[in-house]
């Protein structure tokens, strides 16, 4: 059974920072492209950062400069690096593991099952 359990959200204050986690089992890791979404109330999916399988990364220019990504395959585990955050970061944050290409808002083989991230002013 594939699962993708995400976990280190919580609240902060804005300018406060936060790293997610995301543990992956059932699956072999190595061989997929991974990202993080967030959802915020009312409002689209949105991808926030990308990282292939041999390490390449992306991140959208609303976070450039303040979130990153990273993974550790020897850990099936792949991570989220947030800073300087914002009011309008919270939302709820997805990982997702996609093979053969990276994940998308609508496409992804797995999701997980979300952690909430909440910024105040």
């Amino acid at each position: 059974q594939v699962q993708l359990v995400e976990s280190g959200g919580g609240s902060v204050q804005s300018g406060g920072s936060l790293r997610l986690s995301c543990v992956a089992s059932g699956i072999v890791f190595s061989r997929f492209c991974l990202g993080w979404f967030r959802q915020a109330p009312g409002k689209e999916r949105e991808m926030v950062a990308i990282i292939t399988k041999s390490g390449d990364a992306g991140v959208p220019d609303s976070v450039k400069g303040r979130f990153s990504i990273s993974r550790d395959d020897a850990k099936n585990t792949t991570y989220l690096q947030m800073v300087s955050l914002k009011p309008e970061d919270t939302a709820m944050y997805y990982c997702a593991a996609q093979i053969l290409a990276c994940p998308t808002v609508r496409r992804a083989l797995f999701w997980g099952q979300g952690t909430q991230v909440t910024v105040s002013s």
